[in-house]
């Protein structure tokens, strides 16, 4: 009546690749979104979870607030204590630490270091 013969005819069953080809722009933008973006944050994420453990005694730290300071005593698997200022103690999550500046050597290596090099002069 109103519809032609040859537009009833083109509204068959879809076609399977016009439906891949319609989805591959998506699946594109997934695979490109994942490479540019998720990844590199992984990678980040993992990069801080790792410097915020290996976090030692005589460290000099840079928390996310901005504050300078050495790290004086690690109180556990949360919370670390660094000085700031002569005579002035601050406790942070650990996790609110944003860099380390400076490598500090563990206090027990530093003492060990200490008494071997007085063991050398003794010797001598």
């Amino acid at each position: 009546m109103l519809i032609t013969p040859a537009y009833a005819q083109a509204a068959g069953a879809g076609d399977t690749n016009s439906m891949l080809m319609s989805l591959l722009p998506f699946a594109l933008i997934f695979v490109i979104m994942y490479f540019l973006i998720l990844r590199p944050q992984q990678k980040k994420v993992k990069d801080h979870a790792e410097l915020v453990k290996n976090i030692r005694r005589g460290d000099t730290v840079v928390t996310s607030g901005g504050l300078v300071g050495k790290v004086t005593k690690v109180v556990d698997d949360d919370q670390i204590e660094f000085e700031i200022s002569d005579g002035v103690r601050v406790r942070q999550m650990r996790q609110m630490i944003s860099g380390v500046r400076a490598k500090g050597e563990p206090a027990k290596e530093k003492e060990s270091s200490k008494e071997s090099a007085k063991d050398d002069t003794s010797a001598s």
